[in-house]
């Protein structure tokens, strides 16, 4: 005789399957299909807006308006930028959604959560610093060598819902950038590292993965290849924030290599961008961005 199912509140949960280890082929297909999604495709228009701008006239002379209006009627042009914030984060649901089929909680897994607010603010706060300053020095380098467009922050008309969109706006780019490029990309390159290992040693395939797990003989591989990434998105402010970005990227892949956690890379480029984005014209007026 069947019993009936145990329904009390307190009944163990059945294990949620998951799928096997990806061999190397799946998991290049997953970073190419994340990228051709996101930032991989954003490389290629920065670059091609590169060549454009570049052969139109002198980088020096030219504008790049990072957050402009997206229609003359307020309520289209708000709706529109929500839309673009919102759809912007589908490759990092996608990306979360991959590491959870394969058995894992990505937040714990790449330490996207609230575990440890203090060290995770104190991280990001010293990066925030640091890397700020930085910015500012190398888009006034840019600036003076004439190979970087002058950056407007917004072009909102200074409508009422300004200031909440370029925060969201913010948001946006720290996750996708961290989430994909922070964190994820570093997950999978080390796993593909660690397979290729074990095959060549006729060993079973690795079980441990995490962000911290590439292996220490090509960590610069993996920090130089992001770094290209991230700087490749940029192009199209011109040479100056390419270069720039591309030293943030190595920063940002070493502190992760060192916490393990993407939250205070999360947390500095929310803060990077809200500040560039909503103190820029407080900044301009002051003469401390060059333009």
């Amino acid at each position: 005789m069947i019993g009936r199912p145990d329904l009390r509140s307190d009944a163990a949960p059945a294990a949620r399957p998951a799928l096997p280890a990806p061999s190397a082929r799946v998991v290049r297909w997953e970073i190419a299909l994340v990228l051709g999604l996101s930032l991989g495709r954003s490389a290629v228009y920065a670059v091609v807006q590169l060549i454009d701008k570049a052969t139109r006239a002198p980088l020096g002379e030219q504008t790049t308006v990072l957050n402009p209006a997206l229609s003359p009627r307020w309520g289209f042009d708000l709706t529109y930028q929500l839309l673009d914030i919102g759809f912007a984060l589908v490759p990092v649901l996608l990306v979360l959604h991959l590491t959870w089929l394969r058995g894992r909680n990505p937040f714990r897994a790449f330490g996207l959560d609230l575990r440890r607010p203090g060290r995770d603010l104190a991280w990001g706060l010293a990066l925030f610093v640091g890397i700020g300053l930085g910015t500012l020095a190398v888009y006034a380098a840019g600036r003076a060598a004439g190979v970087t467009t002058a950056i407007v922050a917004a072009a909102l008309d200074d409508t009422w819902y300004q200031v909440p969109v370029l925060l969201l706006s913010a948001a946006r780019h720290a996750l996708v950038e961290e989430v994909i490029v922070g964190v994820w990309l570093v997950d999978r390159l080390g796993w593909l590292q660690r397979l290729h290992t074990a095959r060549r040693a006729g060993a079973p395939a690795p079980a441990a993965e995490g962000p911290g797990l590439v292996l220490p003989a090509r960590i610069w591989t993996v920090v130089l290849a992001l770094a290209v990434l991230r700087g490749s998105y940029h192009l199209y402010q011109g040479v100056g924030p390419g270069i720039g970005n591309a030293l943030m990227g190595v920063v940002f892949t070493l502190v992760l290599l060192r916490t393990r956690r993407v939250m205070p890379l999360v947390l500095a480029h929310f803060l990077l961008d809200a500040a560039g984005f909503v103190a820029y014209p407080l900044l301009h007026e002051a003469g401390l961005l060059g333009v």
